[in-house]
């Protein structure tokens, strides 16, 4: 985790910046203190993100709070842990924050979010900035949006932000958003509205099959050029990395449960299922498998399945590997969108976790207990 952060901080070295981890991709308090202390601020989504960046040691200064559907209560308490910036996604919320911040004697500090419609190349469930997504505000209303802002008593508009989109593995889509982003800038700098940094969200993707995506340093130093090219060399830069952070630091390890030959498929049967690890479920998504002990036999193609009572519950297909009953597998780059969307279905525990230094592992989540699950659930009178 530390040296993929390290190719972001390289690549932002002397320009104004902030990095702030996507608490989403994989919010382990362990984590988050290990972001903090190495000095990063924080993009969150939540009330409850905030609170376990705060829990964590991470400050509250350093918080973006971003997300489409934030509730009146998130925002007093946003405002009243003194949180960095709010990223607003719409018109109403505008509205609802300045009333929020009005009634409370504040200002909050504002940016907005842009929908820049940029096309970001990836899953259609993770692209986040075309005109059929849900997030951001519509480039083509962005201008009146922020003179709204501006004449509302409870704002203080600090800056404009964008994200295209989740596991993106080519440059272009960046640099179409940072130019479509610098126009907008210019105009609202010529309605008079300054702005002190501009927000370019995360969204860079890693290697889970073979893919190639950009090196964080290579490309930060693209985007700085070409801000400072148009003349924004003193805009504050941030950005908000988060699988490309963690994904591939985390490990999934499951245990063979049974071998199930078939035709026409094979079924390898785990003891990790859906809801441990969803992203193939969910998104198709492939992750590498390794047997913990490499075996002499011969290659076998096995479906590696849970025990989830769903057909959906897989966990990675057509897959050639020598193993028996007994043996673990690991699952590799499970350390983003794994952990952070796992559930209880079929009344199964969460895993415990670990986070390994060199020699030393340490317990940073318990195994769940049948009685945790239950803990707040109540029998009729």
């Amino acid at each position: 985790m530390l040296s993929a952060l390290s190719a972001y901080q390289r690549g932002l070295a002397g320009h104004p910046s902030q990095i702030c981890y996507a608490v989403k991709a994989n919010p382990s308090l362990a984590v988050i203190q290990l972001m903090a202390q190495a000095g990063c601020g924080f993009d969150v989504v939540s009330g409850g993100e905030i609170a376990r960046v705060l829990a964590a040691g991470g400050l509250a200064s350093r918080i973006v709070f971003s997300g489409v559907g934030k509730t009146r209560s998130e925002m007093v308490d946003a405002l009243c842990a003194g949180i960095g910036c709010f990223n607003v996604e719409s018109v109403p919320e505008l509205e609802l924050l300045d009333q929020v911040a009005h009634n409370m004697g504040l200002r909050a500090p504002v940016s907005l979010r842009v929908n820049p419609d940029v096309d970001a190349k990836t899953h259609a469930y993770i692209a986040t900035g075309q005109k059929v997504n849900k997030f951001g505000i519509a480039h083509d209303d962005v201008l009146s949006a922020y003179q709204r802002a501006a004449a509302m008593p409870g704002l203080d508009i600090k800056g404009i932000a964008c994200h295209i989109g989740s596991q993106i593995t080519v440059i272009d889509p960046y640099l179409s958003a940072i130019d479509r982003m610098m126009d907008l800038v210019l105009a609202i700098h010529a309605a008079g509205i300054r702005l002190s940094h501009l927000d370019l969200g995360g969204g860079l993707g890693i290697n889970y099959n073979g893919e190639t995506p950009p090196d964080a340093e290579q490309l930060l130093r693209q985007i700085l050029a070409r801000l400072d090219a148009r003349g924004f060399g003193d805009l504050t830069l941030m950005i908000e990395p988060g699988r490309s952070l963690v994904g591939n630091a985390g490990v999934c390890l499951t245990e063979v449960l049974y071998l199930k030959p078939g035709d026409p498929k094979n079924f390898c049967i785990v003891n990790a299922a859906m809801n441990d690890l969803p992203r193939p479920a969910m998104y198709q998504a492939f992750h590498q498998m390794v047997p913990v002990c490499v075996r002499p036999d011969p290659l076998v193609t096995w479906d590696v399945v849970g025990p989830v009572c769903e057909s959906g519950d897989w966990l990675g297909r057509d897959r050639l590997l020598a193993v028996e009953q007994g043996d673990l597998l690991a699952v590799l780059s499970a350390g983003a969108y794994c952990m952070s969307m796992a559930s209880n279905y079929n009344s199964r525990s969460r895993a415990a976790e670990l986070m390994v230094d060199g020699p030393n592992a340490h317990l940073i989540r318990s195994r769940e207990a049948l009685s945790d699950q239950m803990r707040h659930e109540r029998l009729l009178a």
